[in-house]
């Protein structure tokens, strides 16, 4: 899972039956405190209603294509949370 902040939302006309019903937003890479990566923003399929400006973790590849049900989702990228908050375990090294 990646971290990422939702920065837009993508409208196409014409998708695939798999997306019938799913939204696609234009999401930019984190880390976990909410400061972007520099990576280039990517089109997700959201799956948990995320807005604008949320911090989401998402997934990519395989694991993208099975967080629908449907075996004939092509996505490369999948929003499969909201983040409430991040805290660092005791103890945990850097």
């Amino acid at each position: 899972m990646h971290f990422a902040r939702v920065i837009g939302t993508v409208v196409a006309t014409e998708k695939v039956k798999s997306w019938k019903g799913s939204r696609l937003l234009l999401v930019e890479a984190c880390d976990s405190s909410g400061k972007a990566t520099g990576a280039r923003p990517i089109v997700a399929v959201d799956l948990v209603s995320a807005a604008p400006g949320q911090l989401v973790f998402y997934v990519r590849g395989r694991e993208a294509a099975t967080a629908l049900a449907n075996p004939e989702n092509p996505a490369d990228a999948a929003i499969t949370g909201i983040v409430d908050d991040v805290r660092e375990a005791p103890g945990a090294a850097r």
